[in-house]
């Protein structure tokens, strides 16, 4: 298992996500099939344009095999975004491909809920697969995203 570099240490932010290193740890189900949902409320970037502030409702959820992602290490993750410059579907894509990767999960899907620009609100979705047989994936719901809408 990898050492934990951010678990229990007190962390500097990251300047951005590209090659960006998890913490991992050891997933003790791994014989089952079961869904762990990440909800990330408060995500913000920055529109590569005008260098103005985007503002998310990131949903993961995935399946895990052999690892999970580490809750602080992933905090620091997505904090790397704020001051980054990233559009609404580079910044999903980013996320899920970095999870993916790292993890190597039975499936995972992410979605990014943007908040309006212009009053046209900009929503990403992406899914590794069709979810597995028999594991319980929550919809995902407009209610669970209030970005003034």
């Amino acid at each position: 298992m990898n050492k934990k570099n951010i678990l229990g240490n007190t962390v500097q932010g990251v300047n951005n996500p590209l090659n960006y290193k998890f913490d991992k740890i050891k997933n003790k189900n791994s014989k089952l099939n079961y869904n762990i949902r990440i909800t990330v409320p408060e995500f913000t970037s920055i529109c590569p344009v005008t260098s103005q502030p985007d503002f998310a409702v990131i949903i993961i959820d995935y399946i895990p095999k052999m690892t999970l992602v580490e809750s602080k290490s992933f905090k620091v993750f997505i904090q790397s975004f704020r001051n980054f410059g990233i559009f609404h579907e580079e910044a999903t894509l980013l996320i899920a491909n970095c999870l993916f990767k790292s993890l190597r999960p039975s499936w995972i899907r992410v979605a990014g809920y943007f908040a309006p620009r212009g009053g046209i609100p900009i929503d990403v979705f992406w899914q590794s697969s069709k979810v597995p047989k028999d594991t319980f994936v929550p919809e995902l719901s407009n209610s669970l995203v209030k970005i003034n809408r």
